[in-house]
């Protein structure tokens, strides 16, 4: 048994030649302390983290289970952030949404943030960690504020970002008022095929009704109520929703923008509350 075999049983299960190898390379850090670095100076794994790898690569190939789930850990905008079945995987498209909510409050000296549907509450960690903003993240899930509540404990910065449980506004009182909403929403049409692994992620925070749109039209047309004068409201996209999400932000908010992903899709929007 070797690396070379290990990262066979990935692509003889149907993961991608260079996806199994990064997944390797994961694997080889986080359960056997082996680093990127680590390996172009020679270190190899012994036996028994050979045998270790091994069982963590068949339970990947047998299963589809995501390799972040396996390890419980994923890599997001420079930090590992702890991952569960509870939450969704964070993923690269995130990281424009977060990086655009960043840009925005630093640009306007936005102090309060709303993050709707928090989950691993990577959004809500990075945002308080990277700007002055003070961050309260809400989800209607309990597993889920739970995972929050270790990652936002693993950075140290208890005090600026803040969990809730909420169905959306639910549980936000009418007094409390924000400077950006922004959120994740859950934006797959219901009857969606998709990929093994991603079946493996809480479907609650996938799947949407009237063509994975009505998150948004509830958010869109409740956050008025919550937001600062001139606050701001962002959202991540999914595929082909960009014109419908800004045709129901339109009655309200001014100065849409939509950004696109590195594979030309419309991936994030945002406006300003008139």
């Amino acid at each position: 048994m070797n690396i070379q075999t290990i990262t066979k049983i990935l692509t003889e299960a149907g993961i991608e030649e260079q996806e199994a190898n990064r997944e390797v390379e994961l694997l080889l850090e986080k359960v056997c302390n082996i680093s990127p670095k680590d390996k172009i100076l020679g270190k190899e794994p012994d036996k028994e983290q050979l045998r270790i790898l091994e069982e963590k690569a068949r339970l990947r190939a047998d299963t589809r289970l995501p390799v972040q789930y396996i390890i419980g850990e994923a890599y997001f905008m420079g930090e590992f952030f702890k991952v569960t079945p509870d939450v969704l995987i964070p993923r690269d498209e995130t990281e424009i949404l977060v990086g655009k909510a960043i840009e925005i409050i630093k640009t306007n000296g936005l102090q309060k943030v709303l993050d709707i549907g928090t989950g691993s509450g990577c959004i809500a960690c990075t945002i308080a960690n990277r700007t002055s903003a003070t961050v309260l993240g809400i989800d209607i899930s309990s597993d889920a504020l739970r995972v929050a509540l270790d990652n936002v404990t693993k950075l140290g910065i208890n005090n600026r970002a803040v969990f809730r449980k909420s169905d959306l506004f639910e549980k936000i009182r009418k007094d409390e008022k924000f400077d950006m909403i922004i959120s994740n929403p859950p934006y797959i049409p219901i009857g969606t095929k998709l990929e093994p692994e991603v079946l493996h992620e809480p479907q609650i925070a996938l799947f949407a009704e009237e063509n994975g749109l009505s998150v948004y039209k509830r958010i869109i047309n409740q956050a008025p109520n919550y937001l600062s004068k001139g606050g701001w409201l962002i959202f991540e996209l999914g595929m082909d929703e960009s014109k419908l999400v800004k045709t129901l932000m339109e009655e309200y908010y001014t100065e849409i923008n939509i950004i696109k992903d590195l594979s030309g899709i419309d991936r994030v929007i945002s406006g300003r509350l008139e």
